[in-house]
C-alpha cells in the first residue's frame, strides 16, 4: 500500500501547524493519549487495589504493591525478543488491534475477579500484549508521517506519555473523594476507586483498537525488517559504545540517578500516603505532583537555565532533586510533602531533559542511535526495579519511634527507603558534577550571580565536528615548534590541518597583537588589556577556529582561552573567573577536546629570549603567576588536559603529545590516527 503524505502546500502548512495536522497521525496520537492515560490510571489503581486486598498488615501491603510492579517488569525482560520477531512477521494493524482488546478484556477482569492471582496473572498478560503492541506502533508511525515530522511525531507521543499521568492521577484523587456517591448514582455495590479506574482503563483500550481499526492509512502487512533485539543485548552493546568516553559514562550514571530518586518517590506513594494517615486521593495527588513536577522541568528548565553550562546543571539539578528527597522522607505533613515532591519532580525533569540533550550532542552520529537504545533500556529496567524494590526494603525495615526530649517521631519504612534514594541520587549528582565541570576558573555560584545580573557569565553552548587541541604554557616553552611537528604529524595521516594563533590568527588580530605586544604600547590597563585578547579570541573563533571546525578539520592553536586566565587574570592579579567568563562569552563555550600545557619554570623560559616583548618583560613574579595559574586549571580538569615537563627533547615531548591525542580523539579520527 502506498504512503499517504500530505501534498507540498499541505506539508507546508503541516510545517506551521505541527505534525499533529497531519490528519491519520493526529487520530492515532489521540487513540495514543486517551490509552496512555487509561495506563497510568491503571497503574494507580492496580497498586491500591494490591494494598486494598493486603488489609491492614503493613509489611503486607508493600510486598503487594512491589508484586504489581514486578509483574510488569518480567515480561520486558524475558519476552521482549519474541515480541520483536512476531511485530516483524505479522500485519500490524491487526497486532495492534488484537493487543489492544487483549488489554481490555484483561483489566476488565481484574476488578472483577478480585484477588491477588488475577491481579498479577493479569497484569503479566496484558504487559506482555503490549510487548507485541509497541512495536507495530513504532513501525506504523514512519507511514502517517513525512521524514522530515518524524522527529516531531516522537516527541508529542512522549509527551502524552509522560504528560498524562498527572491527569490520571487527578481523576483517581476524584474517583477516591467521590466514589461513594458514584457508587450511588450508577449502582456499583461494593466498588472502589480502584475498580472504577480499572475499568476506566480497560475502555480507553477498547477505544484506542476502534481508531487503529479504522485507521485505513496504516499499511497492510509486516512492520519494518530491522529486529529489535532483548534488552539484555541492548544493554551490552550499549555499554561497549558508552564505556569508551567518561563524559558519557557519567550522563548514563546520572540520568539512572534522576529514575532513582522519581521512581523511589512513585513507588512508596501509596505506603508513604498511608503512613501520613491519608488516603486514596491524597495517593493521587502526590502521584500526581511527581509527574507535574517533571513535566515543568522539562517545559521551563531549558527556558530558564539555557545560558547555563549543561555539564553543571546536569549535576547540579541531581544533586538538588536528592536533597529534596531527602528532605521528603523526614516530612510528616501531606501539604509540606506535595509541595516538596513538585519541587523534587522539576529538578528530576531538568535533569532529565538536560542529559537526554546533551547525548545528542555528545555522541558521534554513527554511535547515537545505539547510545541511545542503550539508555532507554537501562532506564526502563533501573525504573521498574525502583519501583519494585522500594516497597520491599520499606517493607523490611518496617515501623520505628523516635524519642527526642518530649517529641515523639515515628517514621516508617517508606521514609528510610526514600532518605536512602535521596543519599544516592545527591552523592551521583556532585560525583557528575565534578567530573563533567567544563568552565575551569569559574564557579558555579559566580555563574548564578552573573545570570541573575545580566552580565557576560551565560553564554550558549555549540557542539561542532572536528578536532580542537591548543597548546598553552608560558614563554620560550617551545609551543610554536610542537604546533608545527604536530600538524606535519596529522598531515601525513591524511587530515587536513589548520594551524593558527592568539593573538595574530586573522588579519585583525596581527594589528592587535602588534598592538599588545610591542613594548613602545606601553602600560595598558588591565581590564582593557583582558577586553582586547578577547575580542580578538571572539573574530577568531568566528572567523577561523569554529568553520575548520566545521569542515571536520583538525584546528591546532597556538595560546586560547587559558592564555588570558593565566596572564590577565593571576598575572594582572585580576579575577580570574571574570576573565574566564568574558572569554567563555566572546567564544560562545567553544572548548578544546585537550590542552597542552608546556610546564618548566617561568626563569628557565625566560634565558631563551633574547628581545622581550612586552610581556616577556615583565617580572619574574608575574611569570610565576603565571604559570602557577596554569598548574590550577590543569588540576580542575586533568581529563581535558595534559601537562608536558617542557626541559624534556623535542620529541620526547612529542611522542606524548601523540599518545594522549589517540585517546582522546573522536571516534572518526582514530582510525586514520594509528601508531606513533
Amino acid at each position: 500500500m502506498a504512503q499517504s503524505f500530505p501534498s507540498p502546500s499541505t506539508a507546508r502548512s503541516g510545517a506551521k501547524d505541527g505534525v499533529l495536522s497531519i490528519r491519520p497521525f493526529r487520530r492515532l496520537w489521540q487513540a495514543l493519549s486517551i490509552s496512555a492515560f487509561g495506563d497510568w490510571l491503571g497503574l494507580l489503581a492496580s497498586t491500591a487495589l494490591a494494598q486494598q486486598l493486603a488489609g491492614e498488615d503493613y509489611a503486607k501491603a508493600n510486598f503487594a504493591i512491589a508484586g504489581v510492579f514486578i509483574v510488569r517488569l518480567i515480561p520486558a525482560v524475558i519476552l521482549g525478543p519474541l515480541a520483536g520477531v512476531f511485530a516483524d512477521r505479522l500485519d500490524r494493524k491487526t497486532l495492534m488491534v488484537i493487543s489492544d482488546l487483549t488489554r481490555f478484556g484483561l483489566y476488565l477482569s481484574i476488578p472483577i475477579v478480585g484477588n491477588y492471582f488475577w491481579l498479577y496473572t493479569a497484569t503479566l498478560l496484558a504487559e506482555t500484549a503490549t510487548l507485541f503492541w509497541s512495536p507495530a506502533k513504532e513501525a506504523t508511525v514512519p507511514n502517517l508521517v513525512p521524514k522530515n515530522k518524524l522527529e516531531a511525531a516522537n516527541q508529542v507521543q512522549l509527551l502524552v506519555a509522560y504528560g498524562s499521568a498527572p491527569f490520571a492521577a487527578a481523576l483517581f484523587a476524584i474517583l477516591a473523594l467521590f466514589n461513594s456517591a458514584l457508587s450511588g448514582i450508577f449502582k456499583w455495590q461494593d466498588s472502589t476507586a480502584a475498580d472504577i479506574g480499572l475499568y476506566i482503563n480497560a475502555f480507553s483500550f477498547l477505544y484506542a483498537a476502534f481508531v487503529v481499526y479504522t485507521l485505513k492509512e496504516i499499511p497492510k502487512g509486516a512492520a519494518s525488517s530491522k529486529t529489535e533485539g532483548s534488552i539484555l543485548k541492548s544493554l551490552t552493546e550499549g555499554w561497549k559504545f558508552a564505556g569508551s568516553s567518561k563524559i558519557i559514562r557519567g550522563l548514563i550514571v546520572g540520568i539512572v540517578g534522576a529514575f532513582v530518586a522519581a521512581g523511589a518517590v512513585i513507588g512508596l506513594a501509596r505506603t508513604f500516603v498511608g503512613d501520613l494517615q491519608a488516603g486514596e486521593a491524597a495517593y493521587g495527588v502526590l502521584f500526581g505532583s511527581v509527574f507535574a513536577g517533571l513535566a515543568l522541568g522539562i517545559t521551563l528548565g531549558p527556558k530558564i537555565l539555557g545560558n547555563f553550562s549543561r555539564r553543571r546543571i546536569f549535576g547540579a539539578s541531581l544533586a538538588t532533586a536528592g536533597l529534596f528527597l531527602i528532605v521528603l522522607s523526614l516530612i510528616q505533613n501531606l501539604v509540606l510533602a506535595i509541595l516538596v515532591v513538585l519541587i523534587l519532580g522539576a529538578f528530576s525533569g531538568i535533569c532529565w531533559v538536560t542529559g537526554f540533550t546533551m547525548l545528542g550532542l555528545e555522541v558521534e552520529d554513527e554511535l547515537r542511535g545505539r547510545t541511545f537504545a542503550f539508555v532507554q533500556s537501562l532506564i526502563r529496567v533501573v525504573l521498574i526495579l525502583v519501583l519494585a524494590i522500594s516497597p520491599l526494603i520499606a517493607a523490611a525495615i518496617g515501623r520505628h519511634t523516635f524519642n527526642i526530649y518530649e517529641i515523639s517521631l515515628t517514621y516508617n519504612g517508606a521514609a528510610f527507603t526514600m532518605l536512602l534514594a535521596g543519599i544516592i541520587a545527591t552523592t551521583v549528582g556532585l560525583l557528575s558534577y565534578r567530573q563533567m565541570r567544563d568552565r575551569p576558573g569559574v564557579s558555579f555560584f559566580a555563574d548564578i550571580r552573573s545570570a541573575i545580573r545580566g552580565e557576560l557569565g551565560a553564554y550558549p553552548s555549540h557542539t561542532t565536528p572536528g578536532f580542537f587541541i591548543v597548546f598553552e604554557g608560558g614563554e620560550g616553552s617551545g609551543k610554536s615548534t610542537q604546533t608545527k611537528i604536530l600538524k606535519r604529524w596529522f598531515e601525513g595521516r591524511g587530515l587536513q590541518v589548520t594551524l593558527t594563533r592568539e593573538p595574530g590568527g586573522t588579519e585583525l588580530g596581527s594589528k592587535l597583537r602588534e598592538m599588545l605586544l610591542a613594548v613602545e604600547t606601553g602600560h595598558i590597563s588591565p581590564r582593557s588589556e583582558a577586553l582586547l585578547y578577547a575580542a580578538d579570541r571572539a573574530h577568531h573563533v568566528y572567523s577561523v577556529v569554529r568553520p575548520a571546525l566545521e569542515r571536520n578539520e583538525v584546528v591546532i592553536s597556538d595560546r586560547y582561552m587559558d592564555s588570558s586566565i593565566a596572564y590577565q587574570g593571576a598575572g594582572r592579579v585580576l579575577s580570574s573567573e571574570e576573565v574566564a567568563r568574558i572569554s567563555r562569552w566572546a567564544t560562545e563555550g567553544l572548548t578544546p577536546h585537550l590542552t597542552v600545557i608546556l610546564d618548566q619554570p617561568a626563569s628557565h623560559g625566560l634565558s631563551r629570549i633574547k628581545e622581550a616583548d612586552r610581556l616577556e618583560s615583565e617580572s619574574i613574579q608575574f611569570h610565576d603567576r603565571v604559570r602557577d595559574e596554569y598548574a590550577i586549571l590543569a588540576g580542575r580538569d586533568p581529563d581535558r588536559y595534559l601537562v608536558v615537563d617542557a626541559t624534556q627533547p623535542i620529541e620526547s615531548i612529542a611522542v606524548l603529545v601523540r599518545n594522549r591525542i589517540q585517546e582522546v580523539a573522536p571516534s572518526i579520527f582514530k582510525d586514520q590516527l594509528g601508531g606513533n
